[in-house]
């Protein structure tokens, strides 16, 4: 099999399609999709997401040190590629979309315990982060944040209440696509699990 060898590229796919919301010294809120997030530390419980200065919620970020990262599903799809197409400097955010495409983009807000920025309602999961270190890279400047608390959607406990994030179905950006996760093909560790007699 030959291989092709082409420029240096950002070809590390699939990577989440999260929504990033901030809310500036007055409160006025701000969404964003990021794809270019993730997990840096589990102890004390960091990740990142990097940002162009030109985004609208960049110098909101930088100023407040707070956001919170938002998981999305297949059902917030339109909604996570509108956020990441149209500013906050021309639309509400969260103000938009009860009318507009049937519905299709609306947020609700819901209170952070730890930030002043607000989460997502409607997404299953809502890390609440303060920025620890603003890394200046080129093209984007990447914002290193402890994670603070973990919101997550009751609707996804079972009756013990253990958290099954699979029946979110989650959304994931590969390569200038969206698509959902697929199936299940094992747990962590399964290549090695003894199996039972």
């Amino acid at each position: 099999m030959a291989r092709q060898y082409w420029k240096p590229s950002n070809m590390l796919y699939p990577l989440p399609a999260v929504l990033i919301s901030c809310a500036d010294e007055e409160g006025n809120a701000n969404v964003m999709t990021a794809a270019w997030a993730g997990t840096v530390c589990s102890d004390p419980v960091m990740v990142s997401v990097s940002i162009r200065k030109e985004r609208f919620s960049y110098d909101i970020i930088q100023r407040t040190k707070e956001f919170v990262i938002n998981l999305t599903t297949e059902e917030m799809a339109f909604v996570t590629d509108y956020m990441g197409v149209k500013s906050g400097r021309d639309i509400d955010k969260f103000g938009f979309g009860e009318k507009e495409f049937g519905g299709k983009c609306r947020l609700t807000k819901t209170q952070s315990k730890f930030v002043k920025a607000p989460g997502i309602a409607e997404s299953p999961v809502n890390l609440e982060c303060r920025v620890v270190k603003i890394l200046e890279l080129g093209s984007h400047d990447m914002f290193i944040a402890e994670v603070l608390s973990t919101d997550v959607d009751d609707r996804y406990l079972d009756e013990k209440g253990k958290f099954d994030l699979a029946k979110a179905k989650l959304l994931a950006y590969n390569h200038g696509e969206y698509y959902g996760l697929g199936e299940y093909l094992g747990k962590f560790g399964y290549s090695v699990r003894k199996k039972p007699e």
